[in-house]
């Protein structure tokens, strides 16, 4: 016997809203980490939550998702005394200063 078209339309719409959670925990589009011109990673859809670490220290970041991120020298998304954080723009990209560190970590905007 078949499903009752008001029960698969139902369940549509059920998995329609956790398709439309599920964007909203993550940044997306990629972000690409290199130190000089090599590519160290590359980080599809992360998660908008917590701080991300990257592999190891990278002097240029570009930010290729849909969200802001927000760039660190630490590797636990802290400004340590005298330290600093950048804002990255969606679309942006940044390169570090060999006088200031490089980036270890970052936080997605939401």
């Amino acid at each position: 016997m078949p499903a009752p078209r008001s029960l698969a339309a139902l369940t549509g719409i059920a998995l329609l809203g956790l398709a439309l959670t599920a964007c909203d925990e993550q940044a997306l589009g990629t972000i690409d980490a290199r130190s000089g011109v090599r590519p160290v990673e590359k980080i599809s859809n992360p998660s908008v939550d917590g701080c991300h670490r990257f592999r190891e220290g990278v002097t240029a970041v570009h930010n290729y998702t849909e969200n802001d991120i927000i760039l660190f020298q630490t590797t636990d998304c802290t400004e340590p005394p005298g330290g600093q954080s950048v804002y990255l723009p969606t679309q942006t990209s940044d390169q570090v200063v060999h006088s200031t560190g490089m980036w270890r970590s970052f936080t997605i905007v939401h």
